[in-house]
């Protein structure tokens, strides 16, 4: 009997395993160049599949969005000198209810601190809907003003959900005021992404 039982158990533990989420190696659009050794010292790129890793869009910096409830993460990270950045997120959650909750907060956050004072300078954030990619999606820029006037330095994102998956892409850098063209990376990717992301998440 013990070792019926002990087989069961087996049994279960491996069943479970096979059916436990993840991002298959290779999976992100970014991870091969990531892969290629690069002799520049002045950029960098960084892989990680942490479940703590921070939501790459974070407008608060504090009480991040979106961290619970994750079953699968994975996220690539460019840097290169001056001052350039660009990162792929794909985050996958228990439920489609999870990711939802996760876009939510996204929003609260936005929400919250689409401004932020630095003496002078002020951060400002600012949404838009994205019509006809994933379930939900949002374009968004953050950029230094000075008063009215735009400064260098921001971020544009490109945030996708679809079923249980999140999908963020990001790049910062010297911008200037926000014009359309500056989502032209992000929402090709975003858009590649989208259309094969239901290979490893639940989108019915």
């Amino acid at each position: 009997m013990q070792k019926i039982v002990a087989l069961s158990c087996a049994a279960l533990v491996a069943a479970t395993a096979a059916a436990a989420p993840g991002i298959p190696r290779g999976f992100l659009l970014s991870e091969r160049a990531a892969a290629t050794k690069d002799a520049d010292p002045q950029t960098n790129w960084k892989v990680s599949d942490s479940l703590k890793t921070r939501f790459a869009l974070d407008p608060c910096g504090r009480n991040a969005p979106g961290r619970t409830g994750r079953v699968a993460a994975r996220t690539v990270t460019f840097t290169g000198v001056p001052d350039f950045m660009k990162v792929e997120q794909v985050l996958l959650y228990g439920s489609q209810a999870g990711a939802a909750r996760a876009v939510s907060q996204v929003r609260a956050a936005l929400s919250a601190c689409g401004s932020r004072k630095d003496g002078g300078s002020a951060y400002r954030y600012a949404a838009t809907a994205v019509a006809g990619l994933g379930d939900e999606a949002l374009k968004v820029s953050g950029q230094i003003y000075y008063g009215a006037k735009a400064g260098v330095g921001g971020d544009r994102t490109v945030l996708v959900r679809r079923g249980n998956a999140v999908l963020v892409y990001l790049r910062a850098g010297e911008y200037s005021r926000p014009v359309g063209r500056d989502w032209a990376d992000q929402l090709r990717d975003a858009t590649r992404m989208t259309a094969k992301i239901c290979g490893i998440a639940t989108c019915s």
